[in-house]
């Protein structure tokens, strides 16, 4: 082959191999505004569409939606499969508010599945009183996974018929990141994890403050988070996994004395309801006079840890620490550990440490952590399973946190775009509320006291821990430590 046939030859071996390599998609932005239109070659900022659902129709991975400020009601059908991640942004945070009188987003679809969408910087809510059930629902349908999805930086709240949000029936990869939730409604949660695998839950705000919606309180809905499986065999899990609930806020108790902050298994099945859970770092605020059942709650789970969590206040209570039992056909409680706690009551008014029924638990561990009752003696009860003695590495004193007076709930106000307390984003909110009232003084008892093995690398701020890792979800304030907004992901 002379020169000039190889060198055709090579040029159009190239030809043919630009022809057959996939085309590189250019990341697309569109435009969603109340005063758009969903037809063909709209989408722009000047010609925005109207809808979420069809701008998501027109997507491709990696492309972003900008939904501009204004009231959308209907139902958002959250639907298509992406790699990379579709963005969905209310482009000036909060601003966007999605309504609706029965489920606001639907994020699964039963023909193909849904995957790879974020969600980002709403308000969303049910419209009014006498809506159907539930604000915020993902879920895989028969074969079709639903999975990768976030949601971050939304407030999320008044649900006026059952939870905010549902994650279940065999859902997974699941991140729910820096949002703020409250107030649900009757016997139900701010967010029902259920039978599903992969879910992180991290950087959020957990509280109710029914008045400040206009409603009433009745002191009867479930607890902020359940972790558990309601439908058994149902689906593609028997059992909720691989659960993580860290670096949250829980504060302002105004529901049932029967339930709890967090709660995993509820159902009374008889499989394990949920197992391979890790619950660390969050702050748990007794600033109400609501009573509760208690701050932890598990029944018929496996292989749970609750490590470096920080419980403190008055918090009126059946029990101050947890309730470890079983319901209806529920197996035995086994391996359910806790090391690193802070259970605090400054005021002494603790009164109950445990609900444990003996004959509920097969396994525990009660290792390394804090107990403090105002100069009070910790109660003992030698009829539960679970007292402060079982914790041969206890730690009793005071770990001189803040006082939870001048707390404000981080309500949003829409007309002055802030949130109670003054700031204007969730996560000021948060680490007002962190740092303010979860980290303990220098000198408190908690500080380098810590079982190393068993505390997390950062701490409920995303700070690195010191080297002698405090009891509780913080470290101890330190002018040189910066707040850390970011997540695991």
């Amino acid at each position: 082959m002379n020169s000039a046939m190889a060198l055709a030859y090579r040029s159009g071996l190239l030809l043919l191999l630009l022809c057959l390599a996939p085309a590189v998609h250019a990341q697309q932005t569109w435009y969603v505004a109340t005063n758009g239109a969903d037809s063909p070659g709209r989408g722009s900022e000047a010609m925005p569409f109207a809808t979420i659902t069809y701008a998501l129709d027109q997507s491709s991975g990696g492309d972003v939606i900008l939904v501009e400020p204004g009231v959308y009601n209907g139902r958002i059908r959250i639907r298509g499969q992406f790699t990379p991640d579709v963005t969905i942004r209310s482009r000036q945070p909060y601003r966007a508010q999605l309504r609706h009188s029965s489920t606001v987003l639907t994020i699964y679809d039963g023909s193909v599945g849904v995957s790879g969408v974020a969600i980002e910087g709403f308000d969303i809510a049910h419209s009014g009183a006498g809506a159907e059930p539930l604000v915020v629902q993902m879920q895989s349908e028969s074969t079709q996974v639903t999975e990768r999805i976030t949601l971050r930086d939304n407030i999320l709240h008044d649900s006026f018929n059952n939870d905010i949000l549902k994650i279940n029936n065999g859902a997974r990869q699941i991140r729910i990141l820096g949002n703020l939730f409250y107030n649900q409604t009757g016997s139900d949660e701010h967010i029902d994890i259920n039978s599903v695998e992969d879910v992180l839950v991290e950087g959020n705000v957990f509280f109710n403050d029914f008045a400040a919606s206009g409603r009433v309180n009745g002191n009867n809905t479930s607890s902020y988070i359940v972790i558990k499986d309601s439908n058994a065999a149902g689906d593609a899990y028997l059992g909720a996994r691989d659960i993580r609930v860290r670096r949250n806020v829980f504060l302002n108790w105004q529901g049932s004395s029967g339930s709890n902050f967090l709660l995993c298994g509820e159902d009374g099945t008889a499989n394990f309801e949920a197992f391979d859970l890790l619950i660390e770092n969050n702050l748990m605020l007794g600033n109400a006079p609501n009573t509760m059942r208690a701050a932890f709650g598990a029944k018929g789970c496996r292989d749970v840890v609750f490590r470096n969590n920080t419980v403190v206040g008055d918090l009126p209570s059946l029990a101050f620490a947890m309730r470890l039992n079983r319901e209806g056909s529920n197996p035995q409680l086994q391996n359910i550990q806790f090391y690193n706690n802070i259970w605090s009551d400054p005021g002494g008014s603790m009164d109950d440490f445990s609900d444990t029924p003996p004959a509920d638990t097969q396994s525990f561990t009660l290792d390394n952590n804090l107990y403090y009752n105002g100069g009070n003696a910790i109660p003992m009860d030698g009829s539960e399973l679970v007292n402060v003695d079982d914790d041969s590495a206890a730690v009793l004193g005071d770990p001189e946190l803040p006082l939870q007076t001048g707390l404000i709930t981080p309500v949003w106000n829409a007309t002055s775009q802030t949130f109670g307390g003054g700031h204007t984003r969730i996560a000021d909110a948060f680490q007002h509320l962190a740092a303010n009232f979860g980290r303990p003084a220098p000198g408190g008892a908690a500080v380098a006291a810590g079982r190393v093995d068993q505390t997390p690398a950062d701490d409920i701020l995303g700070l690195p821990r010191g080297a002698g890792r405090t009891i509780g979800a913080a470290e101890p304030a330190n002018a040189d430590r910066v707040f850390y907004s970011g997540f695991e992901g």
